[in-house]
């Protein structure tokens, strides 16, 4: 009794029947297809099989992301609502630092426009990085802290995620499968009537100074405009300090950079006066090979007497041998003279006489004499 083919070996066959050219009307009439089908071509029967099927999985992520503006094609940008640096303020935004300062679980409403509609069923994706190179492949987290304090009942964000958004429950959370990265996903919405922006609200539920977490470590924002399958298409990112007085702080900021801009202009202005003044004291190349032939030039003088003649020669021979020492050893050899010439002075000047009465010799005699 012959055993009936197991589904496997069913479809090896029907497999391999398509791969090699076989005559329809036997493979219509072979067991595998019931006699209903068999009027229907094979291939739209192995349809499903021979149509490639597309991949549903977004772009793989990469360990060091990339920070830099990306406007695009549709010219995406991000705006910031204007805010004074008072110490009541609870989110602030520094355009001369591309620096925001918030509050912790505050609202920092962040402004999204684009030149040209992008395509249907765009996201907006948040995430948050470490600026500094020797920190950024780790993942930006909350403290122990706050991630126990920030449990599920405030809202379906996972309680280890830093950046939040408010007001939207089509906000989805997610953790990059390799990178371990956390980042919150919204659909763009096109601006209502009389706008250019969208609003999207964001929180961040941790202080820059937690231990544990930020650790004083600056982080950056990136919020990229996506399609619905991951590709790109713009960034922006801008810096985030969340403390307890973010006008203070910006101020003291804004300040700091300032005289620090101050100090490299002046420095540049003064390198820039003294090479001016270098090169204005030095002198020219055509006045200094001028000056260097008329020193190598000969002259006759005609001198009359032989003593006005040896007196001559011994002040140009003289001249002549201070050409030829350096200066620096003809200033020793100055020295040296001038203490020798002040040591003989001193040696065949008679010594000064003592206070009181006046020391006779042999030759003089005394008034009373």
């Amino acid at each position: 009794m012959m055993e009936e083919p197991s589904d496997s070996q069913e479809f090896e066959e029907l497999w391999f029947h398509n791969l090699v050219e076989v005559d329809d009307s036997s493979w219509k009439s072979s067991r595998f297809i019931p006699e209903d089908l068999q009027s229907v071509p094979y291939e739209a029967l192995l349809g499903d099989y021979l149509q490639p099927q597309p991949s549903s999985s977004p772009p793989s992520s990469s360990t060091v992301p990339v920070s830099s503006d990306y406007p695009g094609d549709h010219d995406f940008t991000l705006h910031f609502q204007e805010s004074s640096t008072a110490k009541s303020v609870t989110c602030t935004y520094s355009p001369e630092l591309n620096k925001l300062y918030c509050q912790l679980a505050k609202t920092c409403p962040v402004l999204i426009a684009v030149g040209t509609s992008p395509p249907p069923g765009a996201l907006l994706r948040a995430t948050a990085i470490y600026k500094k190179s020797e920190h950024v492949a780790e993942v930006v987290r909350c403290c122990p802290h706050h991630e126990r304090s920030n449990d599920s009942s405030e809202g379906p964000a996972p309680p280890g995620h830093l950046l939040r958004v408010e007001g939207n429950t089509r906000a989805v959370y997610q953790e990059d499968a390799i990178t371990f990265r956390h980042s919150v996903v919204v659909p763009y919405e096109p601006p209502q009537v009389g706008s250019e922006c969208i609003t999207v609200l964001y929180n961040y539920m941790c202080n820059s100074s937690c231990m544990g977490g930020m650790s004083r470590r600056p982080i950056l924002t990136i919020i990229a405009l996506e399609t619905h399958d991951g590709h790109l298409l713009g960034r922006r990112s801008f810096e985030v300090r969340v403390c307890a007085c973010p006008g203070r702080d910006r101020k003291t900021e804004e300040n700091n950079y300032r005289k620090q801009q101050e100090a490299k202009t002046s420095g540049d202005k003064t390198l820039s006066k003294r090479s001016i003044k270098d090169s204005s004291s030095r002198p020219d190349s055509s006045k200094k090979s001028k000056h260097n032939n008329s020193d190598e030039e000969l002259y006759t003088l005609q001198v009359r007497g032989k003593e006005r003649y040896e007196f001559l020669k011994k002040i140009n021979d003289g001249l002549e041998l201070s050409d030829m020492v350096p200066p620096a050893d003809a200033e020793k050899y100055r020295q040296k003279f001038l203490s020798k010439s002040s040591r003989k002075e001193k040696d065949g000047a008679a010594p000064e006489p003592k206070r009181g009465k006046k020391r006779l010799l042999k030759e003089e005699k005394s008034d009373s004499d």
